[in-house]
């Protein structure tokens, strides 16, 4: 049986942090372990019931805790930080969505000014149930209930952000943070470009499930029982977060208007696609152009996020950039086997 290197952190063993930068790493680990890790909720685990308001029981800017940071030793600037997503299973059998007042897509908001008032704040509470992998919507104004397949995922992932920056968990950028993206779920790759020595990687916002967008600003929200493995692509750069499952390829981009982050992440997709198979940038705008899948990560942040997605057969070789996917795909399958 293989050995493995793994670190544990349960519930209530580390304090958490609420920035990417500025915060103390819990733990050092060489690259290639494998993290056992618990994440509690965007609402710090205070949104437990239809009355608990997130207005009322929450301290702004005290939302989406990361469970971390960790330094990982042998990552300097200039590396990549690559991220596994061994597995990711609710810790408990509900999760909880709401209305914020003056947050999301489709209402007023404080750079987005109009004579509308705030939404109402409500409270929908999920049920979760983890052998079916189903999450089950009541409705508050209805007596409607619809069962929706459990797809669990991380809004918020990412490294420590360059030039003594400390930026905020609720935000995404170039650093990672909060993308709020559903293609970040187990059997996923996500390369992060290390900004810091050690890198000083955390993670948190569980998702049992989220659309396309997150368009009322608040997923399926619930903590997490999450396994990922780190390692160090040693002098290889990756200016903005990317993914790679064993079908597709993925560049995101964070920035407002909207229509930045998608050129952020077509453009960086594009480089790592010519730069990876030697075409030329013309060619691959081409490709790209005609292959290209564009899902949202959110719409309703600091910062948009888009996605750029390829299917890896289309590509030349079957897509294949690196081994880095393939290699640590095959640990996760080992740990998981044994």
């Amino acid at each position: 049986m293989a050995a493995f290197d793994v670190f544990t952190l349960g519930p209530a063993q580390a304090p958490y942090a609420w920035t990417f930068g500025g915060a103390a790493p819990v733990a050092r680990v060489r690259p290639g372990t494998i993290l056992e890790l618990y994440t509690e909720d965007c609402f710090d685990g205070k949104v437990r019931g239809i009355n608990d308001l997130a207005s009322q029981v929450c301290d702004f800017p005290f939302f989406n805790p990361q469970t971390g940071p960790f330094y990982i030793e042998g990552a300097e600037p200039g590396d990549t930080l690559a991220v596994h997503f061994v597995s990711i299973e609710p810790a408990r059998d509900w999760a909880a969505s709401t209305t914020f007042p003056l947050f999301g897509a489709l209402t007023s908001t404080h750079t987005t000014a109009t004579l509308q008032p705030p939404l109402p704040e409500l409270v929908w509470l999920w049920a979760l149930d983890r052998e079916r992998r189903i999450c089950t919507f009541q409705g508050r104004e209805s007596d409607l209930t619809v069962e929706l397949p459990m797809d669990p995922m991380h809004g918020t992932v990412g490294v420590a952000p360059p030039n003594l920056e400390v930026r905020s968990s609720l935000i995404p950028d170039a650093h990672g943070g909060n993308l709020d993206t559903p293609e970040m779920r187990a059997g996923v790759t996500c390369y992060l470009g290390v900004n810091v020595e050690g890198a000083l990687f955390s993670l948190g916002d569980g998702h049992a499930r989220q659309g396309e967008g997150e368009t009322c600003g608040v997923a399926v929200e619930t903590a997490m029982n999450t396994v990922v493995i780190v390692d160090v692509l040693k002098g290889v750069p990756t200016p903005w977060p990317r993914l790679e499952s064993d079908t597709h390829v993925m560049s995101t981009g964070s920035a407002r208007p909207l229509e930045d982050a998608f050129r952020i992440a077509q453009l960086d997709l594009l480089t790592w696609i010519s730069d990876g198979y030697g075409m030329s940038q013309l060619d691959a705008y081409q490709l790209l152009s005609q292959a290209v899948e564009s899902p949202l990560g959110n719409v309703c942040n600091g910062n948009y996020t888009a996605v750029a997605k390829v299917r890896k057969a289309w590509l030349p070789g079957g897509g294949r950039t690196s081994d880095a996917h393939a290699r640590l795909r095959a640990q996760a399958q080992a740990y998981l086997a044994r």
